[in-house]
């Protein structure tokens, strides 16, 4: 059964297994279960119907087991909210397939799986388009990591799905965000009593599973040193990214760089902007191409000095960079880290523990506002020129000066 190319419908329904014990998590999981440890005054599970309730997702069916009435007594039916929440409440013992199973008639044909103890950003948008291309049954996504549980062909199709992690060519592990077709992915079940890894196992013999590879990082409160992690990460920040050349100074020439002190011209307007900002307790990290390294045209160590005395000039309007992230190589080397690629967004995020999808990437070029497409971020373009690429035109608004974007920039990230 082909899945349908044209479908735009997306999933409307996210089911989220809720019944473990939690061990690992003891003695906080003694009294309640782990999705309800607290992340910043909100259950972690909180946080997980909020993301994706952000993405249109308002119907939720939770899967519990374990002190099942600690979750339905907090989150009742969802109306607070706005959500519509059902439960299926099972025995602890029970496994993950047969939770799914059991629930099987409160599902829809397509919905979300997600765990209750992973966080990461889920761009449903590009991870359902990915779904629909390559036209398997289920969809993970997954994170690049060794010991893995799984492995991958270079079209994103999974090899080999192995829970014990026994393998060593294992090397990426899905996160436990998934789009799942119902009926294809019940027609692998052996029965009721089927666990979800040998459903798993099954599909990925037969190449119907896809896995859409999540670049940032992602957190968990699957111990508590990683729940301390994910409560950071989880905390309101109010960091800004920010380019360099042609927003903080004017730019060079093309084809040339700013190689000294001397040439460095802050723009007014920006500089302005960011004090405003700064005012409101805003902090900076600035993210910049600079292929004059690579090109012998300027020398790292005096681009540091050109970074020292920015950086101070800034500290006397009050304003903090946090750190600067720079990539030096030339743009025949392909790295990652040069923009339009996102590796340096997500070098921020993982340092700054920032989720890239509540900060704001601010830069004078496309390369820029891709770049943070590509990162799941907030793109907001400087410049007085039109732009060129589709999804920019219809996603992006830009703005002649940061001092216009002020308002726009509270409205993102506040």
């Amino acid at each position: 059964m082909a899945l349908d190319k044209q479908s735009k419908v997306k999933p409307e329904q996210a089911v989220i297994l809720c019944g473990g014990l939690g061990t690992r998590m003891k003695p906080f999981t003694n009294t309640i279960p782990k999705p309800m440890v607290l992340c910043n005054d909100k259950p972690f599970l909180w946080h997980l119907l909020f993301q994706l309730h952000e993405q249109g997702i308002f119907r939720f069916v939770l899967l519990t087991g374990y002190l099942s009435e600690k979750i339905s007594n907090y989150f009742g039916n969802g109306s607070s909210w706005g959500w519509d929440i059902q439960y299926s409440v099972g025995p602890v013992e029970w496994d993950t397939g047969k939770r799914v199973w059991e629930a099987r008639a409160q599902l829809d044909s397509l919905f979300l799986l997600l765990y209750s103890d992973n966080f990461s950003i889920f761009p449903l948008k590009k991870v359902f388009n990915f779904h629909i291309e390559k036209q398997n049954p289920l969809t993970f996504m997954v994170v690049s990591k060794k010991p893995g549980n799984l492995s991958l062909n270079k079209d994103g199709i999974v090899q080999k799905y192995d829970n014990s992690r026994s393998s060593t060519d294992l090397n990426y592990v899905e996160i436990g965000y998934m789009i799942v077709e119902r009926d294809m992915t019940f027609s692998f079940y052996d029965s009721p009593e089927c666990s979800f890894s040998e459903v798993l196992q099954k599909m990925a013999v037969q190449d119907k599973i896809s896995a859409w590879i999540q670049d940032d990082v992602y957190h968990s409160i699957s111990d508590p040193s990683r729940w301390k992690k994910t409560q950071r990460y989880l905390k309101q920040k109010k960091i800004i990214l920010i380019d360099r050349d042609g927003v903080l100074n004017k730019k060079a020439p093309q084809g040339e760089y700013i190689s000294k002190w001397g040439d460095f011209e802050w723009i007014h307007d920006s500089r302005v902007g960011m004090q405003t900002l700064a005012k409101e307790g805003f902090k900076f990290i600035i993210i910049t191409n600079q292929a004059g390294i690579a090109r012998g045209m300027i020398k790292s160590s005096e681009l540091i000095n050109i970074h020292n005395k920015m950086r101070r000039e800034l500290e006397l309007d009050g304003i903090e960079i946090l750190d600067i992230y720079i990539c030096p190589h030339h743009w025949d080397e392909n790295c990652y880290c040069r923009k339009p690629k996102p590796g340096m967004l997500f070098q921020a995020s993982k340092d700054y523990f920032i989720r890239l999808d509540k900060t704001i990437f601010i830069g004078d070029d496309e390369r820029d506002i891709e770049a943070a497409f590509n990162a799941s971020s907030n793109g907001l373009l400087i410049s007085n020129e039109n732009t060129s690429n589709n999804y920019i035109k219809k996603e992006l608004k830009s703005f002649k000066s940061l001092l216009d974007a002020l308002q726009k920039i509270r409205g993102t990230l506040i």
